[in-house]
C-alpha cells in the first residue's frame, strides 16, 4: 500500500483516480473484514478490547468521511490536494495504531490455531466486502453485516463503470459516469436504512468528523494567525 500512496503524490487526473480506486478496493474491504470479524475477537479476549477497538473505529469513520468528501471533489478543484494529503496521513496513522495496539492483543489472547482460523475468515470476508466508503453504516455488527451484500454488489458494479469511463470518451464515458452516479444514489439509500445503523456507537456516528472539519475551517478563516500556527504544528 505504501507504494500506492507514494505514486498518488506523483500523478494527476485520470491516472490519479485510477490509483485512488485501487487504494479504496484494498482499504475498505480490509477495514470491513476487521470490523466484522477481527475487532469482535479482540473485544472477547482483551479487557480493554472495547475501548481500544472503538478508538480504531473512530479512525475508520474519519477516513470514510474524508474519502467520501474526496469522491465529491473533482480533479483540479480547490482543496482536493489537501483532502488527499489528509487521507494519506489518516491511512498511515491507522496502520501504525493497528500494528501497535491491536495485533499484540490478538496474539496474546488467541492460540495459533485460532489465529489461523480468524485469518482465513478475514480473507473470505475481505474478498466479498464493500469497496467504497459508507459513512452512515454502523462500524460494528449487526448493522454492517446486514447491508454488506447489496453494498458490495453496488460498489463493485461502480468500480467497473468508473474504470470504463476512464478508458473511454464521448458518449460511452458519459453513460458510464451517469450509471455510476445512479448506483451511488442507490447505495446512499441502502446505507441509510434503519438496520444498517444497528450496533452503532456514538463516537462513530456519521457527520462527526465533517462537522469538526467545518468548524476548524471556519475558525481558521476568521483567525488567520491561528491557521498559520496550526499548519506549523
Amino acid at each position: 500500500m505504501e507504494r500506492m500512496l507514494q505514486r498518488l503524490d506523483r500523478t494527476r487526473g485520470d491516472d490519479q483516480d485510477a490509483i485512488l480506486m485501487r487504494l479504496w478496493r484494498f482499504v475498505f474491504p480490509h477495514a470491513y473484514a476487521e470490523e466484522t470479524l477481527v475487532w469482535p475477537a479482540i473485544r472477547a479476549v482483551a479487557d480493554d478490547g472495547d475501548e481500544t477497538t472503538l478508538h480504531i473505529e473512530e479512525g475508520h469513520q474519519k477516513l470514510s468521511e474524508l474519502t467520501a468528501a474526496l469522491d465529491r471533489t473533482p480533479p483540479g478543484a480547490p482543496g482536493r490536494d489537501d483532502l488527499i494529503a489528509e487521507v494519506v496521513a489518516e491511512l498511515r496513522l491507522d496502520i501504525r495504531e493497528e500494528e501497535d495496539m491491536l495485533l499484540p492483543r490478538l496474539q496474546a489472547g488467541l492460540t495459533p490455531r485460532q489465529l489461523r482460523r480468524l485469518g482465513l475468515g478475514w480473507q473470505l470476508v475481505r474478498c466479498t466486502a464493500p469497496t467504497r466508503p459508507h459513512v452512515a453504516v454502523s462500524r460494528r455488527p449487526p448493522g454492517n453485516v446486514l447491508v454488506a451484500v447489496p453494498l458490495s454488489v453496488l460498489d463493485r458494479c461502480r468500480d467497473r463503470l468508473d474504470s470504463m469511463a476512464r478508458r473511454s470518451s464521448g458518449r460511452v464515458r458519459a453513460r458510464a459516469e451517469r450509471a455510476s452516479a445512479v448506483l451511488s444514489a442507490v447505495a446512499g439509500r441502502v446505507e441509510r436504512l434503519g438496520p444498517a445503523r444497528r450496533g452503532e456507537r456514538a463516537p462513530t456516528r456519521p457527520g462527526r468528523w465533517t462537522v469538526h472539519r467545518w468548524l476548524t475551517e471556519a475558525m481558521d478563516a476568521r483567525h488567520p494567525a491561528r491557521a498559520r500556527k496550526t499548519a506549523r504544528s
